[in-house]
């Protein structure tokens, strides 16, 4: 399959597409995951047969019912469609899930999520989206702007889009733009035309040795990047510079920088929006707006300015789409306002990501208080990050920590670190942090203190968000 890069961006070239998977069974163990239920999206969108499974059933899963995907509860080798049909599994499905042992003790082809994600983007024009942070925002916002600009892109974010409706959808064009996420390697699997990094930090080390091993990832995945293809990378991230130095691609680099190639500057701010001039190799490309309150976010428009133009934007459209994109759930995400007191969900489960939250949502909101329920997401990166994460936690006026999310880790690595662990830790470094454990617990504690002016926010990657449901009903309003 050929393709021709041109100053502008790609030519519009005939597609084989993803037709080939209609008509083709397909089973998920782990549906109901973000990367796989947005996975059984654009498979149901290309025809596929699709079947699954998880452990419980979640809004996700049941919206894929209503599609047409069968999906079986729990977990279990009967689960599995008949012989010769694909198999699918997420990370997080361990070897000795009965469902998965099934299916690799018969006669199917089974393959992990970024291996048949991999698979899919061979038959379009890849757009892969990599980073510690900012990876969703970003995709959701390239992928708004490629749809506005009538490109019709296929699309899979680890995050709902409000705006579009789903976190996926195969489209009629030749682009396919994906979320590529470093954790088990995932990203490895892609061969992209066009790819950012966004940035590199400290992450993921239940897989990875150190930082070192991170930026050794994200150097194989630049080095995936198709020769005729471009590589946007983060001019002011010594680690991401150092990644990209084994890419064959072309390599530009974005940032507030002045060598930067693509360079925001006259930066003005309203309420931690920003607005600035993009420039190009020194020349002026379009003035964006920013919906999305953060510095951070500035940054992640930058990325996706350089790869929309290169996808075939021009920069009015591009200026367009970035202003009107609203961006992607559980990212500062505006729940509810009652008598005075503003409720927001984020899922920021990094030091940084919650440093950069917590600033942002105070530039926005202006609250009298701020006060942060943050759930710790897994007791390795809690324990590997700790001091880091106490850091950013007294940045907000009050910290309410449950028990840490328990996922992936062994059952002895409970023993090592715990939420009190931390609130200890913000303690020490001048900030208020109290450990609660149950939710119960805290939402009685928020019943007893917020008043008008607050601004909560509860915070992390695992069901953290229930809470602020709940503190929203007792508000006396629907979520």
């Amino acid at each position: 399959m050929q393709y021709v890069m041109e100053s502008g961006g790609i030519m519009d070239v005939p597609l084989k597409g993803l037709s080939e998977f209609a008509g083709k069974r397909v089973h998920l163990i782990g549906i109901g995951g973000s990367g796989m239920c947005a996975l059984a999206g654009v498979l149901l969108d290309c025809g596929a047969i699709i079947s699954g499974s998880d452990m419980a059933a979640s809004p996700q899963s049941m919206r894929l019912e209503s599609l047409g995907a069968k999906i079986g509860y729990p977990q279990s080798a009967a689960n599995l469609p008949p012989a010769g049909a694909l198999v699918v599994h997420s990370s997080a499905i361990k070897s000795n899930n009965p469902e998965l042992l099934g299916a690799m003790q018969g006669q199917y082809e089974v393959l992990k999520y970024a291996q048949m994600l991999g698979r899919l983007m061979k038959s379009a024009y890849g757009v892969a989206i990599s980073g510690t942070h900012g990876k969703s925002t970003t995709t959701g916002m390239v992928s708004w702007t490629l749809k506005q600009a009538s490109k019709d892109p296929s699309y899979i974010v680890g995050a709902g889009i409000p705006q579009l409706g789903t976190p996926s959808a195969a489209g009629k064009g030749n682009l396919f733009v994906v979320e590529a996420c470093e954790f088990d390697r995932s990203f490895l699997n892609y061969q992209p035309h066009l790819a950012t990094i966004l940035n590199i930090d400290e992450d993921h080390l239940d897989c990875y040795r150190d930082l070192d091993d991170i930026v050794n990832a994200f150097a194989c995945f630049a080095s995936n990047v198709s020769p005729d293809g471009v590589l946007v990378i983060n001019g002011e991230d010594p680690d991401a510079i150092k990644a990209s130095l084994s890419c064959k691609a072309r390599v530009e680099t974005f940032g507030l920088a002045a060598h930067c190639h693509w360079r925001g500057t006259n930066l003005s701010v309203s309420r931690g929006r920003r607005s600035m001039d993009v420039l190009r190799d020194g020349k002026f490309f379009a003035r964006l707006s920013i919906q999305l309150a953060g510095l951070h976010n500035a940054y992640n428009a930058l990325a996706a300015a350089a790869l929309l133009h290169h996808a075939g934007v021009d920069a009015d459209a591009i200026a367009q789409g970035v202003k009107t994109f609203n961006g992607v759930e559980r990212r500062m995400m505006h729940k509810a306002t009652t008598d005075g007191i503003t409720v927001v969900d984020d899922y920021a489960h990094h030091p940084a990501e919650i440093e950069a939250s917590l600033k942002a949502l105070r530039e926005f909101y202006q609250p009298k208080r701020l006060i942060c329920v943050f759930q710790p997401h897994q007791h390795s990166r809690t324990r590997f990050l700790l001091k880091d994460f106490a850091t950013s936690l007294s940045r907000c006026d009050e910290a309410i920590l449950p028990d840490i999310y328990f996922v992936r880790d062994s059952e002895m690595e409970k023993d090592y670190i715990s939420s009190e662990d931390l609130a200890a830790q913000v303690r020490m470094q001048g900030g208020d942090a109290v450990y609660l454990g149950s939710f119960d617990n805290i939402k009685a504690h928020l019943q007893s203190r917020l008043k008008t002016g607050d601004l909560l926010v509860t915070m992390g990657a695992g069901n953290v968000w229930e809470i602020a449901d709940e503190i929203i009903r007792w508000l006396g309003k629907d979520c």
